[in-house]
């Protein structure tokens, strides 16, 4: 039994010796049809080109929004009915025009009633003084009677004050939109008038990654697009938060851009190009060239008509080519086909686009 064993063991080596045997013989017999009669390896029929330093400009692409210069409710200070509107919906409005009235006759008739309980107490402090001076009054006497004056004067500013209010006039010029009340209609502070924008001006609200926070600089000009609306827009940035949000890591940015053409309607989503740099000479290649390895990513580039495997760090991209930081030079001739099947020290023929 342990004889049959052994046996069978010794056939098992056998066949598993013929069997790398004959693997290692296919393998030869196919490299040696590839390279041909001499055993030099066939050259690979590749494309390349070679680069050379060009312009490039690095940027973000953001999603932001489009704001009002100024936007505001207007309401009532004080209840009351609308006696006169004074504007039209969706028209252009000045500062300071009266857009709404609202009936003040209750507080006129109130103005009436203290301006004569002012004019007594005027006569009665004047007498009081009079006497004082005569030595028929005490100072207490004429104390209370000049504070009675003055109570009546605080009464009078304090009913001017609000029957100012009972005229709503616009705080900036704008346009104004549409109005939630009618003539006669009750309202009360809490009551929406209507809406007043300012759209000569827009605001571009955009967030941008703490990496890139340093980056931003007041007066920095930034381009975006708006869906629905032709052409690119150009904006300055004028302000940003003192600090990054803590639960994106982002940091908000505004920008102010003319709208004289009101072609801009604020509340409508803004496609933004955030510049971050501009190279004189940078290196860029086909993204098909890139060959992404374990360690980061590789290019293979023509060295005495063999392939040569280089290591490069990348950094922006566009739609069809990546920028090379490091890794290359300007005149080298980069592969950027047929490069998945190359290996390094491969002889190419390579046709240059």
């Amino acid at each position: 039994m342990k004889r049959r064993s052994v046996i069978l063991l010794v056939i098992a080596l056998a066949i598993v010796i013929g069997l790398i045997g004959y693997r290692i013989f296919t393998n030869q017999k196919k490299e040696a049809k590839q390279n041909g009669p001499s055993g030099a390896r066939s050259a690979a029929k590749v494309y390349g080109m070679v680069i050379q330093g060009q312009p490039f400009s690095d940027f973000l692409s953001l999603s932001g929004s489009i704001e009002a210069d100024e936007q505001i409710e207007l309401h009532s200070e004080i209840s009351g009915i609308v006696e006169s509107i004074n504007f039209s919906e969706g028209s252009r409005v000045g500062q300071g025009q009266m857009l709404i009235r609202i009936n003040d006759a209750e507080l006129q008739a109130q103005l009436s009633q203290a301006m004569t309980r002012n004019n007594l107490a005027a006569e009665n402090e004047r007498r009081a003084k009079l006497l004082l001076e005569k030595e028929a009054i005490s100072q207490e006497e004429y104390d209370i009677a000049s504070a009675d004056f003055r109570t009546a004067q605080s009464q009078i500013q304090l009913i001017r004050a609000q029957l100012s209010k009972t005229v709503i006039r616009a705080p900036f010029s704008g346009t104004i939109g549409l109005r939630n009340i009618s003539k006669g209609s009750y309202v009360t502070p809490a009551t929406i008038i209507a809406q007043l924008v300012n759209t000569n001006r827009l605001k571009v609200s955009f967030s941008i990654p703490e990496k890139y926070a340093n980056k931003v600089s007041v007066n920095n000009q930034i381009k975006f697009n708006v869906q629905g609306v032709e052409g690119e827009f150009t904006a300055k940035i004028y302000a940003t938060e003192p600090s990054v949000e803590m639960n994106t890591r982002t940091l908000l940015v505004k920008a102010i851009t003319p709208n004289p053409n009101a072609k801009l309607i604020p509340g409508t989503f803004a496609n933004i190009i955030f510049p971050l740099e501009t190279l004189e000479n940078g290196l860029l290649v086909p993204a098909e060239a890139l060959i992404p390895i374990q360690n980061g990513k590789k290019v293979f580039v023509m060295r005495n008509k063999k392939a040569k495997e280089v290591l490069v760090e990348t950094g922006a991209r566009t739609d069809s080519a990546v920028l090379i930081t490091s890794g290359l030079i300007a005149g080298d001739t980069v592969l950027t086909s047929g490069v998945m099947s190359l290996r390094d020290g491969s002889p190419v023929k390579v046709t240059l686009r």
